[in-house]
């Protein structure tokens, strides 16, 4: 308890000094044409150095006129409600309280708080390249998710968000909150602290979503939740670690698997690898041998023959157009 309210002594103080110097930020606004009409682009609101930032949108400063930006941002309902408007869909939703909205680099967006009652926004920016370099790999097990963070590589004006029910409670609201609170309390060790604390805060987020998806869907047959399990850990996945799982003998695995699907377990393990090879190639700036141990490959040749072999051509002829 007195940890407790020793946070919240620390914590109130940081979001008022946030929340006030949210309108002394490092506001830089640059035009770019768009489908025959001019569009405004936020550049980073941190400083140069900084690879993750926080802000604090309360509510007499909550009101946007619709831009893009070049970073990616999480922002939390941490106290009431407000509407958040894309561009490209026309699409107005309201975030309630414990809701996050999480937007990529050039997606449109705009904030608006009609209501009078108090709202506060936590917001956590992160750094494009930073985001690729340091926090995209820690992700790519989830496919949707990767695919939407790296869409915006290959899309310059996508206009995708989640929008994700979080709660009040929990690990995500704490780490905020520290967030909050060091951010506001700057140091020269600050980065060395927010990065990691941003890291968490999106390996929650991504559980969050994988829970979302399990609770809206039907359950699905046994070969394509092996499939699912082997996307989640291509890195090192084998049949004993699937039939462990999923409580079947490795050879019940092995015939269900080319039963259903007409492929053994190593030619859908390659073809997933495979796959997720070309997706990272075409929406990030990591390098091939980066690549290749992101999806189990330890040794870079050996990448290089599987992905000859399965395309008919080398990884750096395939991905000489890379942006």
């Amino acid at each position: 308890m007195n940890d407790e309210n020793s946070r919240d002594e620390m914590l109130f103080p940081a979001l008022e000094k946030l929340s006030a110097d949210f309108l002394n930020l490092h506001w830089s606004h640059y035009d770019i044409l768009v489908d025959g009409h001019t569009e405004c682009v936020q550049r980073w609101l941190g400083e140069a150095d900084e690879e993750v930032m926080v802000c604090v949108l309360s509510h007499d400063n909550i009101s946007e006129r619709f831009h893009r930006q070049d970073y990616f941002f999480i922002n939390y309902a941490y106290r009431g409600s407000y509407d958040a408007v894309s561009y490209k869909f026309d699409n107005k939703i309201t975030v309630c309280e414990g809701d996050c909205y999480i937007g990529q680099p050039f997606s449109g967006y705009a904030i608006h708080a009609p209501n009078p009652e108090s709202q506060v926004i936590i917001g956590v920016l992160i750094q494009k390249q930073t985001f690729y370099r340091s926090f995209l790999p820690l992700i790519t097990a989830d496919a949707d998710l990767l695919r939407f963070f790296i869409d915006s590589r290959t899309n310059d004006f996508s206009d995708e968000f989640i929008h994700l029910h979080i709660g009040k409670s929990g690990a995500v609201q704490r780490i905020l909150e520290l967030m909050v609170i060091e951010y506001a309390n700057k140091n020269e060790d600050t980065q060395n602290i927010l990065k990691p604390l941003a890291v968490s805060l999106l390996m929650y987020i991504a559980r969050e979503c994988r829970a979302n998806k399990r609770d809206g869907g039907q359950t699905a047959p046994l070969s394509a939740q092996i499939v699912a399990f082997m996307k989640s850990r291509m890195d090192a996945v084998s049949l004993s670690d699937i039939a462990r799982h999923f409580g079947y003998h490795a050879n019940y695995i092995s015939s269900l698997l080319h039963k259903e699907t007409g492929r053994t377990f190593s030619q859908i393990l390659l073809s997933l690898r495979m796959e997720r090879a070309v997706l990272l190639m075409q929406g990030t700036t990591l390098s091939l041998d980066e690549i290749a141990a992101m999806i189990g490959y330890g040794d870079t040749s050996n990448f290089y023959k599987a992905f000859r072999a399965h395309f008919g051509t080398s990884p750096r002829e395939y991905g000489s157009g890379r942006k």
